[in-house]
Order: C-alpha cells, then sequence, then structure tokens
C-alpha cells in the first residue's frame, strides 16, 4: 500500500500523503493501544495476517511474518497473559512491562508505515504509538493498583479479562480495516488501469 503520491503543485512535484498512509497510521495507534493492554497480543496478529499475505510489513520488520516469530509470539502471549492472574504479581509485572509495552507499540505501527523515508516512520512510531501504549499501560497500572487495594487483589482478576479482551478486538479490528482498505485500494487501482487501457484503445 503506497504511503505517498505525487503530485504537481504550481510546476513543482511534492510527496503526500495518500488516505492509505492515514489509515495506517491510525492502525498503528490502534495497535499500540492493544500492545498497552498486553503486549504480545497485536504483534502475533501481525505476525499471522502478514503470514496470511493479509498485510503488508515495512521490509525492516519483514521479521514478524516467519513461523518462528509467530510462534514465539504466541508462547510469550500465553504467559503474559497467565501471570496477569497471579495476585501481586501483576503488580510488579505493571512495571517491568511497561518498556517493553512501549517498545511493541513502536514496532506494531513502524511496520505498517510503508514507503515512508525512515525518519518519518519512525517518528511517528515513536512519538505516536509509543507514547499511546505508554499511556494506555501507565493507566491499567493505576486501576489495578486500586483494584488491589480496594479488593486485596481479588478484583485484579476481572481487570485482567477486560484488558485482554480489549487488547484482543482492538487487535483484529485494526487487521481487518487494513485489510479492508488495501482490498479497495487494489480494486481501485485495477479499475483505473483497465480504464486507462481502454481509452488508449479507442
Amino acid at each position: 500500500m503506497p504511503s505517498t503520491r505525487r503530485v504537481r503543485v504550481n510546476g513543482a512535484k511534492i510527496s503526500i500523503m495518500t488516505p492509505e498512509a492515514l489509515v495506517s497510521i491510525g492502525v498503528g495507534l490502534a495497535l499500540a493501544a492493544a500492545a498497552g493492554f498486553r503486549i504480545f497480543v497485536p504483534l502475533l496478529a501481525l505476525s499471522l495476517a502478514a503470514q496470511s499475505g493479509w498485510v503488508e510489513l515495512s521490509p525492516s520488520f519483514a521479521w514478524l511474518a516467519t513461523i518462528p516469530a509467530s510462534v514465539a509470539l504466541a508462547t510469550a502471549m500465553i504467559l503474559e497473559i497467565a501471570a496477569y492472574y497471579v495476585p501481586f504479581f501483576d503488580n510488579m509485572l505493571d512495571t517491568l512491562a511497561a518498556p517493553v509495552a512501549v517498545l511493541a507499540g513502536i514496532v506494531a505501527s513502524a511496520s505498517l508505515l510503508t514507503d515512508l523515508p525512515l525518519w518519518l516512520q519512525y517518528a511517528i512510531a515513536i512519538v505516536g504509538a509509543g507514547g499511546t501504549a505508554g499511556v494506555v499501560h501507565a493507566s491499567t497500572s493505576v486501576l489495578r493498583l486500586k483494584s488491589s487495594a480496594l479488593t486485596a487483589g481479588f478484583g485484579n482478576p476481572v481487570i485482567a479479562t477486560l484488558e485482554l479482551v480489549g487488547s484482543i478486538l482492538i487487535a483484529v479490528l485494526a487487521v481487518v480495516l487494513v485489510v479492508a482498505v488495501t482490498n479497495r485500494f487494489n480494486a481501485w487501482r485495477l479499475g483505473n488501469g483497465r480504464g486507462a487501457v481502454r481509452s488508449r484503445t479507442h
């Protein structure tokens, strides 16, 4: 999915972001939010979608579209999910996982930003997606601490379940959106190509 389009303004050609690129940025931020809830859920969703040919990843993140990456992410996801159901250990895990959640948000976002200058790709990923993942993770950490204090940890599994469901829903919807936009763009490009061929033959 091209991220920029060359247009002529006052005789000069400039590059502008396409609507598809803006969608990719939005989807990247959504996946970053999902990483704030559960680190490995959005990364696994991207890995499986890329292997299936549903999404196109930036060449720098082609490793995500491999079976070893999917297996490693699935294993890490299961361990992460299980750890959040251990009373009070979940609070310690929140602290340890904070920088990893930010990194996961950056990776999830940057992997979708194809055909952008590298500096712009990482600027969007680090500032936008990393910040989003950090804010979401910090918010849920504070909520879990309050739950631990008010319910002696018994309310934490409910929060953990809601976080997991939220992460899965956001990640799945984000991937579905990318697939839908990509298919629409490809259909539009194919239709334009056929129209151009007809115009040349008449």
